[in-house]
């Protein structure tokens, strides 16, 4: 639990960086071995790209790093319960781990309102945990929002 905390911590400092670029504060690393494979942070807005969540750039950017799309044994840190979109490239990406912070009561796909990563259509589950720093994701999240209304 105290890596999952460290690795947490990073991609909050990620999703800090999405808040600053006026991005939903969403961040994400991929870590396999202690090693970071790859990380990524929400861009959509300023790639003007509607797959470029903190998700999906952290797996780009992993499967680019070891030279395969298949990055089993890795965990994926992320502030916010992923998305279906995300929750099946975890999926497809065969994620071993998927550790998130505060979950998403609107679109989350990792047990909250779909469980995407245990979908038996799929031919891989992920092995989810939520809440993990849950109040400092969370607060982030609150935050930003709270700016713009």
């Amino acid at each position: 639990m105290g890596q999952d905390i460290d690795w947490m911590r990073r991609a909050l400092a990620l999703a800090a960086r999405a808040e600053a670029e006026g991005e939903v504060p969403v961040g994400a690393v991929i870590v396999r071995d202690g090693v970071v494979l790859g990380e990524g942070w929400n861009q959509p807005i300023g790639r003007r790209d509607p797959t470029a969540h903190a998700e999906i750039l952290a797996l780009r950017a992993a499967g680019l790093q070891v030279g395969d799309y298949r990055l089993g044994g890795a965990t994926l840190y992320v502030t916010l319960e992923p998305c279906p979109m995300c929750a099946a490239a975890c999926a497809h990406a065969r994620i071993a781990r998927l550790v998130f912070g505060a979950w998403d009561p609107r679109q989350g796909a990792a047990g909250s309102v779909f469980d995407l990563v245990n979908a038996a259509a799929l031919n891989h589950r992920v092995d989810a945990f939520g809440g993990v720093l849950a109040e400092e994701c969370g607060a982030i999240l609150r935050q930003f929002f709270a700016g713009r209304r």
